[in-house]
């Protein structure tokens, strides 16, 4: 399975102002396996501790933080003999070793020569007790569910990869019944690597969705793990609604559709931990498409979205069926499918802020306004193939964007105000 996120990994090993390195991500995302690869392919050794299995070592930092003391530890328990430069370190589930987050900041002051690498679910990383976090002194990668490219190249489909990222939409136009027949399928599929290689293994639907619903079991299980007990509770019940708030016409979160009643002070704790642990994504209004987008948040106004396309179709209960059906899927309850996909693709740039826009009366609304560079480009996702879109059009004759961006399943084109992108070239 190839993940791009071994470009940055490769990057940073070549960094001469490399700091160590802590590789964030939800369970389950494919966090071990890459950075085993990693460390095979790029390194003549590798070095990999996990915390979780290796109580043994969890006390390796509280005596102190003489780096040498802790190499030779790590020495010991290894059988390798680590020479900085060609000896790759991997400290995985790092948050169950007392102080082993706070270490990071001695390696990159004493011994940055070491190359190292720590890895652990943002469940429960740094998230709960008194964690020295080591601030400026670690860089980070985060690592996402695979991507729709990522996908297709699970199904050995490398030449539409290739297109797609030339954009030669000459040649993607040629394929594009192909593309929208794996769309469909990455809509059910998602993008865990667990559910991704069953699937491109068997093409069982089947089997794909006991996998998700075995991980979706897994998380919640880790609620109880992981979160205070007090707010265990309220967790539970964020997560479980956010396929109904993304069905509704407006997707603007609603406090009251949790429980009757509800107020943001009752649930912006489990919200703030379900985003900090990577399994929400969340995108807040702007009042106008300014620079620096931020500063145009509205903090108060917010969507949330599930961190995998295929385990919020298995959250609602979306059947086999509609696969086979055509292109229904992607009107969904009510486009949410597709949303939900166009938001995960725009988030695989990690650093972007990702807001929508609606107008004060919020007659009107955009569904993703982002920050490019030095633009701010609003994005209008169309799921059927109807691509009317009155607000989009009264936005862009009232901000003049540079660029404007419609996605839906018609080919590409550019008309004077807006560019169309298909769903599966954005």
């Amino acid at each position: 399975m190839y993940r791009d996120a071994i470009i940055p990994l490769n990057n940073w090993k070549k960094d001469k102002f490399r700091k160590p390195l802590i590789l964030r991500g939800a369970r389950q995302v494919g966090k071990t396996w890459l950075l085993q690869e990693f460390g095979r392919a790029s390194y003549a050794k590798f070095v990999y501790v996990n915390f979780e299995e290796t109580l043994a070592l969890r006390n390796i930092f509280t005596t102190d933080f003489d780096i040498e003391r802790i190499i030779t530890v790590l020495q010991i328990h290894s059988g390798v003999t680590i020479t900085a430069g060609d000896t790759l370190i991997v400290l995985d589930e790092i948050q169950s070793a007392e102080r082993g987050i706070t270490s990071l900041k001695y390696f990159c002051e004493r011994m940055p020569q070491y190359h190292i690498i720590a890895a652990g679910s943002l469940l429960g990383m740094g998230l709960h007790g008194p964690v020295s976090f080591p601030v400026g002194k670690v860089d980070f990668i985060d690592l996402r569910p695979l991507s729709f490219h990522e996908f297709l190249l699970s199904l050995n489909e490398p030449g539409l990869v290739k297109a797609l990222k030339a954009k030669d939409w000459s040649v993607i136009s040629l394929f594009k019944e192909k593309l929208k027949a794996y769309l469909r399928y990455y809509f059910y599929v998602g993008g865990m690597p667990e559910v991704v290689e069953a699937f491109a293994q068997t093409r069982d639907w089947q089997l794909v969705r006991r996998i998700q619903n075995r991980i979706l079991h897994s998380y919640e299980g880790d609620f109880s793990k992981h979160v205070p007990n007090e707010t265990v509770p309220r967790v539970r019940m964020v997560w479980q609604s956010i396929p109904s708030q993304l069905a509704k016409e407006n997707k603007k979160f609603v406090y009251g559709a949790i429980k009757e009643g509800a107020r943001a002070k009752d649930f912006e704790l489990a919200i703030q931990w379900l985003v900090d642990c990577g399994l929400v994504l969340k995108s807040h209004r702007v009042s106008k498409p300014g620079m620096p987008l931020a500063a145009y948040q509205d903090l108060s106004a917010f969507k949330l979205f599930l961190h995998d396309i295929g385990l919020l179709g298995a959250m609602a209960g979306l059947n086999a069926r509609t696969i086979i059906e055509g292109d229904e899927i992607f009107t969904e309850f009510k486009g949410a499918l597709t949303e939900q996909y166009v938001m995960q693709q725009l988030r695989l740039e990690s650093e972007r802020v990702i807001a929508y826009w609606t107008n004060e009366r919020s007659t009107s609304e955009v569904d993703f306004v982002i920050q490019d560079e030095g633009d701010v480009i609003p994005i209008e996702v169309k799921a059927g193939e109807s691509l009317k879109a009155r607000s989009f059009k009264l936005f862009c004759e009232k901000y003049k964007p540079v660029k404007a961006i419609r996605t839906s399943l018609s080919d590409y084109h550019e008309e004077s105000w807006m560019t169309n992108v298909p769903l599966y070239g954005i």
